[in-house]
């Protein structure tokens, strides 16, 4: 793996490389329970897989950090006769970009490597081949020509990935799949790694959730939540950045590759955590962006903020380029402010109004 001209940590290395397709996070929840649980006063998992991890019980109020361990995968639902495979898609998609890539079937039997196919562009007829093609029209290849063979192989309800590393490109900038799934979950862990080397600079208790299924919407962050019931919480995940052409920011606003953490504003954000994390970032001097939210989003701060009798809930964005791709783009620079200023966050003296 390039590592560039920025360091990458051994812990976000780890991460990102997993195949965690929504559902299948079993490979995400070795490497956290491998990085985080050691830091932890308290560390459990629930019945749907969810990592809940504990600094300093006995401190008051109760911070939530939250993100999800799961990426954009298939799951396979047919096999032809001539042992094509086909799916379905497991979270968002960039479905102009699903053609033509190669991927991984997670099977029984192993890793299975294959490629996504659809009809070539050449055979074609009149307007139609320039269409993107709906998900069932297209396939994975894996190299064998009957159903039996195939079958061998793999089989129906198997997950895939998309095959392809995380590598820096230039400077900070880095590009890989499963980013906007997994970053989240690497920023909030990798705050609680270093908070935990110093407890006494925190008095709240600090509790963390790596979530599973936020592709798909279900997101097993909510049943998570219930169960620390924290006075606080702060959901940390990725959004489309519009500095790229064509991007409409009158609608979309105005968010960069590199200008740092984005902290969201709308009537389902906490007013008081927004302030308290802008107050955090300029005391630190840290460059940050602001986003409006006008309406509740359905995994995340929607699963938190609505459990018991509502819970105070802020948002943390790391912005990214061409979500739902095999070769999400990121600032690392970012990466590392966000984990900055939740650490920050945590040592905020919450009987103190900012």
């Amino acid at each position: 793996m390039s590592s560039g001209t920025h360091h990458l940590p051994e812990f976000f290395t780890e991460l990102i490389q997993t195949s965690s397709a929504s559902g299948y996070e079993a490979e995400a929840f070795a490497v956290f329970d491998k990085r985080v649980k050691p830091a932890a006063d308290l560390y459990a998992c629930d019945a749907l897989g969810n990592r809940l991890g504990f600094l300093n019980p006995a401190g008051s109020p109760t911070v939530l950090l939250t993100g999800y361990l799961d990426e954009p995968g298939f799951i396979i639902t047919h096999i032809s006769k001539d042992g094509f495979v086909y799916f379905d898609l497991l979270g968002e998609h960039d479905r102009s970009a699903i053609a033509g890539r190669s991927v991984v079937v997670h099977s029984g039997n192993g890793p299975v490597k294959g490629i996504t196919g659809k009809r070539i562009f050449q055979l074609g007829d009149g307007p139609e081949h320039k269409k993107t093609s709906e998900v069932q029209d297209m396939w994975i290849d894996i190299g064998t020509r009957s159903k039996r063979a195939t079958l061998d192989r793999v089989a129906i309800g198997d997950a895939a990935t998309y095959d392809r590393a995380f590598e820096v490109i230039h400077g900070s900038v880095g590009a890989g799949r499963g980013l906007e799934g997994k970053l989240g979950a690497y920023v909030a862990g990798e705050a609680f790694i270093r908070l935990a080397r110093d407890r006494s600079q925190i008095t709240c208790k600090l509790a963390i959730v790596a979530a599973v299924q936020g592709q798909i919407g279900t997101g097993g962050v909510g049943p998570a939540a219930f169960s620390v019931s924290p006075e606080l919480a702060i959901a940390v995940d990725c959004r489309t950045a519009t500095d790229v052409p064509e991007s409409n920011k009158r609608k979309h606003g105005d968010i960069e590759l590199g200008g740092g953490p984005i902290l969201s504003r709308g009537p389902n954000i906490s007013g008081d955590i927004f302030r308290r994390l802008q107050y955090t970032a300029n005391g630190m001097g840290l460059p940050y962006q602001v986003e409006a939210e006008a309406r509740p989003n359905r995994g995340g701060i929607g699963s938190i903020q609505l459990i018991r009798n509502g819970i105070l809930t802020g948002r943390v964005r790391i912005p990214i380029r061409y979500s739902g791709s095999p070769s999400e783009v990121v600032d690392l620079r970012d990466v590392e402010s966000c984990v900055q200023l939740l650490v920050e966050f945590a040592k905020s003296d919450f009987d103190k109004d900012t």
